[in-house]
């Protein structure tokens, strides 16, 4: 008994010996530890280009992940047919806003959007040497682009989805085209539907959606008699329900395969998109080339420090 009391005195002697040391240098050493944090957080708070980089990219069916694979050479054939040779280690987004939201939040991530939903939230790249701009694909010097494309079924029997496709091919839509940021048709016609009654259900690509939804509104005000229904999916999904019957027409941010083609569709450009390969506002790149973003996306660099400088 007497040695656990002694043992108890002696600790508690030692406590109150710690807490008057802390005490009495208090003033200064917690000043510099003040200071210590704040530097810590200062550097904390510079970009490092050793960090890994967060790889995001679409899901399975997404026509921009086909297009974006295909032009930066993600697509290898293999057998016989093509594979998707993104990484495993990517992370998945299913929609354009979702990449635009993760892409936002990490400063060590890269993605890539349809250039027409842009916005500050993040930063596009230069892609060898061109910015995304539509002024760039037009002239060819930014490469990388695909077109939107709209689907029906060649015996498709009505009449508001006919005058709408109508609309969107005419002068009135292709205006829309181009007021978001799209790259129009050239030709267009003035619109000379007969402003039909009825319904029409349109479906697919998530990229196309945000010009589709403005395409519909712009109709709206020259067919109020009509009611457009948008179902937003992916592309695959969108030629398939076009095949089914369950959307009147389909979108594709992509160009729309042969075996699609011979399941019953006819299918039509409405406009080109580039595809601008995105990275969070506080990453200092700015430019990539396409070898740079291929090894990125393969899983063949992992850091930042690998592909600059």
């Amino acid at each position: 008994m007497k040695l656990k009391k002694f043992i108890a005195i002696m600790a508690t002697v030692g406590m109150v010996a710690s807490m008057a040391v802390g005490c009495g240098g208090s003033s200064e050493e917690d000043t510099s530890a003040e200071g210590g944090d704040a530097a810590a957080a200062e550097e904390g708070g510079d970009w490092d280009s050793s960090m890994d980089i967060t790889i995001v990219s679409r899901e399975d069916g997404s026509g921009t992940r086909g297009a974006f694979i295909e032009l930066f050479g993600i697509e290898e054939e293999v057998d016989g047919e093509k594979v998707d040779m993104t990484t495993e280690g990517a992370q998945i987004t299913n929609s354009t806003s979702v990449m635009m939201t993760t892409v936002a939040g990490d400063e060590y991530a890269i993605g890539y959007v349809s250039l027409g939903t842009l916005d500050d939230s993040v930063k596009a790249l230069k892609i060898d040497g061109a910015e995304a701009t539509a002024e760039n694909i037009k002239s060819g010097d930014y490469k990388v682009s695909r077109p939107f494309n709209i689907a029906t079924k060649t015996d498709l029997d009505n009449p508001v989805a006919d005058d709408f496709i109508a609309f969107i091919m005419s002068q009135e839509g292709q205006d829309v085209v181009s007021a978001e940021g799209y790259i129009p048709l050239d030709g267009a016609e003035a619109y000379a539907g007969e402003a039909p009654e009825g319904k029409a259900v349109v479906g697919g690509s998530s990229s196309v959606s945000p010009l589709m939804e403005k395409l519909i509104e712009a109709y709206a005000e020259v067919n109020p008699n009509a009611e457009i229904e948008l179902q937003t999916t992916d592309s695959t999904t969108g030629m398939e329900s076009a095949i089914s019957g369950a959307y009147d027409i389909g979108m594709a941010s992509r160009e729309v395969k042969d075996e699609e083609i011979e399941g019953g569709l006819e299918a039509q450009v409405i406009a080109t998109d580039g595809i601008a390969v995105v990275v969070n506002n506080n990453n200092p790149t700015d430019e990539l080339s396409s070898d740079q973003v291929k090894s990125i996306y393969t899983g063949e660099a992992l850091t930042w420090d690998e592909v600059v400088e």
